[in-house]
């Protein structure tokens, strides 16, 4: 067929050379000053120009009659699969080839065609059903297309991405009110948002089908049916990646079906999200690896169909994001927001990778600016779960006087906030790289952790916001105290719940934040609540059993010894039915606070009772010293006894 593409134009040339001979010959012909020898030679060129004439017709003629006889055969091959219900491409690569081979077959002859000069009404309709050919073929193409982009799909299984879900290990925050549980703590296992150094290239695609799907595509393109294919891979491939999607977990939601959403399914919801959005952006390196293996040395288009196909998966995670991050601002929702952004923050270089030309850019400028959101979420979030510390009020005092759920809450919270510390670093500065803070900090432990001609500076933008977190709590601690009338209750809740913050600190990641000096002056201040708890409870009462031997009368000496002996068991029965209720939850220093009050109590009372016993007599003696040990380690267990009670012990 090749030689046919320099023949049409050569024929109608020589056609237009051998008319215009002809009318030459004739005119001369037509002189009667010619010789008889010249009117035979004239006579002699026109009947062989005439001939010459004739062949041409006849090669215009065979010309034709090969191309319908080739576009015949080419009709033959192409309608014969119209009828035929299997695949081509299921049939075996000898029949696709040669279906490819018909239909370039059709294409070169569409081009013989138009390159001719088409007079005759036979030759346009050869031009027109070379046409029809190419269009069934191509027809039949962008199915065979879809159907191996379907029928060879590998299945989605995200467990091989190396992405494990994080709704099993993650911290499940609740509100300031209902959390508070120690067991709260035991469940906070972060699972790490690192990226690989690889990633990840799946074959979405069976690689035996990889062949011919760019030769479809090939076939597709060069027959100017661009647009078509296309079309048929983004509709397939994008039913892909919705599917996907699904398989993760995400719905269709708007903004407005977001914000109307309960926390605890909320919750749920952006757990499945930072894990779809680890698989998913991965997944995409892949997807855009699937177009480049097909479309790669077909200019834009691998570019164009990996950016129709999953741009509008992409948005759909995005918007849920972006509806997050205008929601509101619970102090529960902190974490949520700081998974949400660092999850998006680590992977905007493989978004940004993926979306790269300008047909992409509207996803990476909406994954910028969600990240901007959510960012600003946070900080607005931060602020919040302060204020809610300093806002936090009680009408009654806390039964017992532990560990009040507010110190449990925000301490275990704290703890948690360590696994973002780089993002909360670089979060809760401004602009300029200054800390963003309203709060007034303890200018003690500012001294303490960077000396104090200082600047605040030298200590991270996030300790410095813990610091801060704390001395709320304090101070609200302080006057949840004030609830309580009996003043050593007082110093016994303070006592507890500072102990509380201080452990909190020391024996997690938190001492590197806070500092060895702040965990020395918050062990001072709890043990200084626990001495004044000692002298708030016993001082009045140990006084009853100081020694005053240089009484002048002996016989009111004894009567006021036995009153004040008396006095001191009615206090101390008083005491135990009373304390015996409060509770130290910690078991060491339960029994640091025990240790020390038994040494006072019990020396006090073993000296009085050995230095009055021949004054007092020992039918006034209720309790030996060994039974008052006793009764002293029933206190602090938080279940209130009396020694009234025949049923004790």
């Amino acid at each position: 067929m090749g030689d046919c593409e320099s023949v049409a134009p050569q024929l109608e040339g020589e056609e237009n050379l051998i008319a215009a001979a002809k009318h030459i010959v004739s005119a001369l012909g037509s002189s009667k000053n010619l010789t008889k020898d010249v009117k035979k030679i004239l006579a002699d060129l026109g009947s062989q120009l005439s001939d010459m004439a004739t062949i041409e017709d006849e090669v215009v003629e065979g010309v034709k009659s090969e191309i319908e006889e080739q576009l015949g055969v080419v009709e033959e091959k192409i309608m014969s699969w119209e009828t035929d219900e299997s695949m081509i491409f299921d049939s075996g690569p000898d029949e696709a080839s040669e279906y490819l081979n018909a239909t370039e077959e059709a294409r070169k002859l569409i081009g013989d065609l138009e390159n001719r000069c088409l007079n005759g009404e036979d030759e346009k309709e050869l031009l027109r059903r070379a046409h029809d050919v190419l269009q069934l073929a191509m027809q039949r193409l962008e199915e065979e297309f879809k159907y191996l982009l379907v029928q060879h799909r590998q299945p989605f299984e995200p467990e091989h991405m190396s992405f494990r879900s994080s709704e099993d290990d993650s911290v499940d925050v609740g509100s300031m009110v209902s959390s508070g549980d120690d067991s709260f703590e035991e469940s906070v296992r972060r699972y790490s948002v690192s990226r690989t150094s690889e990633d990840c290239i799946i074959d979405l695609v069976h690689p035996d089908v990889i062949h011919d799907l760019k030769s479809i595509a090939n076939s597709m393109f060069m027959s100017n049916y661009d647009h078509e294919c296309i079309q048929a891979y983004v509709v397939v491939r994008k039913d892909a990646l919705d599917e996907c999607l699904f398989d993760l977990g995400i719905e269709k939601l708007s903004i407005e079906d977001v914000l109307k959403m309960e926390w605890g399914t909320l919750n749920s919801k952006i757990k499945r999200w930072v894990r779809a959005m680890k698989v998913f952006v991965r997944y995409l390196t892949s997807e855009k690896w699937l177009c480049d293996q097909i479309f790669l040395e077909l200019g834009s288009a691998s570019s164009i169909c990996f950016v129709e196909a999953a741009k509008a998966p992409m948005l759909q995670l995005l918007n849920f994001a972006e509806a997050i991050s205008i929601s509101s601002h619970q102090p529960e929702k902190l974490v949520r927001f700081l998974d949400m952004y660092e999850v998006l923050a680590d992977l905007i270089p493989d978004i940004d990778a993926s979306f790269l030309d300008e047909a992409g850019s509207s996803v990476r400028i909406e994954s910028h600016e969600v990240l901007k959101r959510l960012a600003d979420s946070v900080r607005a979030t931060f602020l919040e779960f302060e204020n809610a510390i300093a806002s936090n009020t009680s009408t009654n005092p806390f039964a017992g006087g532990g560990n009040h759920p507010l110190t449990r809450y925000v301490m275990n919270y704290i703890r948690l906030l360590v696994d973002y510390k780089d993002s909360l670093n670089l979060l809760l500065k401004n602009d300029d790289g200054e800390v963003a803070t309203t709060l007034s900090l303890d200018s003690s432990c500012t001294e303490d952790e960077s000396g104090s001609n200082a600047s605040s500076r030298s200590v991270s933008a996030m300790a410095l916001h813990l610091q801060s977190l704390t001395s709320i709590l304090e101070a609200n601690l302080h006057e949840k105290s004030k609830l309580y009338r009996d003043a050593s209750l007082q110093h016994f809740f303070l006592m507890n719940n500072i102990h509380y913050m201080t452990q909190k600190v020391k024996n997690s990641e938190l001492q590197a934040i806070f500092g060895d000096k702040w965990i020395r002056k918050h062990n001072w201040k709890f043990q200084q609540h626990a001495m004044d708890y000692e002298r708030a409870t016993w001082s009045s009462i140990l006084s009853l059993l100081k020694d005053e031997s240089n009484s002048s009368n002996n016989s009111i000496s004894r009567t006021l010894l036995k009153e004040r002996l008396q006095r001191f068991y009615i206090a101390f029965e008083d005491v135990y039915k009373t304390q015996t209720a409060w509770v130290i939850p910690d078991l060491q220093l339960r029994e640091d606070l025990r240790i020390s009050t038994s040494l006072k109590v019990i020396q006090a009372y073993r000296t009085f009772v050995g230095r009055q016993m021949h004054h007092i007599g020992e039918k006034h003696i209720r309790y030996n010293a060994e039974d008052m040990q006793d009764y002293l380690l029933d206190l602090f267990e938080g279940s209130q006894k009396s020694l009234h009670n025949p049923h004790r012990r």
